[in-house]
């Protein structure tokens, strides 16, 4: 049988929208490991799982959720195909990797996943991403442009206007931190310390800051 895989992503995007849609969900970026035994399997090699929690060998699917007070799914999916795979001819041809495919970062591939989200239309109030999406400076740019708010893990290393992240955790004062938790993990509750400073770099007009 022939099918059309975006048609059905896009079918199930829009039941997803029409049952548990709300102004204020949140479109969540991330990805997941599929272990495999061979080397035939498209993007397969070895590289990190979080699935696994290490090294192994695998594939990387890049996922775009949706999650709201009405539920969650997800919505949105796309294979990463390492350097390895993109530019060995042999192995795409074997494997019926199409001709358009071409090799795309991580970012890259959340960041087309969702602008195709926002640009139907799906209501969110904002995106959120661990360290591999939010060190990306478009996504980020993206976001502000759009005008749509994002909590985005970033490294104490990484640079945001006037400075890098451990200069901006210099300023907040030793009562200005709140252990709060995340929810309950496999080991009890994920406690982090949070503290709120003003975003420097938002866009005119903006009142957002961020944790």
């Amino acid at each position: 049988m022939r099918w059309d895989a975006d048609a059905v992503r896009d079918d199930l995007r829009a039941y997803v929208v029409e049952h548990l849609g709300a102004p204020d969900a949140v479109l969540v970026l991330d990805e997941t490991g599929f272990l495999k035994k061979g080397e035939r399997s498209v993007g397969v090699q070895r590289q990190y799982s979080g699935t696994a929690g290490r090294i192994e060998n695998c594939q990387i699917g890049v996922f775009l959720g949706y999650a709201g007070r009405h539920g969650y799914a997800l919505i949105d999916r796309t294979l990463y195909l390492p350097q390895s795979w993109a530019c060995d001819e042999e192995r795409r041809r074997t494997a019926w990797v199409p001709e358009t495919v071409a090799f795309a970062t991580k970012p890259k591939l959340g960041l087309t996943m969702l602008e195709r989200a926002l640009d139907a239309g799906v209501p969110c109030a904002w995106v959120a991403g661990d360290s591999v999406y939010g060190t990306d400076s478009a996504i980020r740019r993206t976001l502000e442009r759009r005008r749509v708010g994002y909590v985005l893990t970033v490294t104490s290393g990484q640079r945001l206007w006037p400075g890098t992240v451990s200069d901006w955790v210099e300023e907040v004062p030793a009562d200005g931190w709140h252990r709060l938790s995340a929810g309950d993990g496999a080991k009890g509750p994920r406690l982090y310390d949070w503290a709120r400073l003003p975003f420097r770099g938002a866009p005119e007009g903006w009142s957002t800051k961020p944790c």
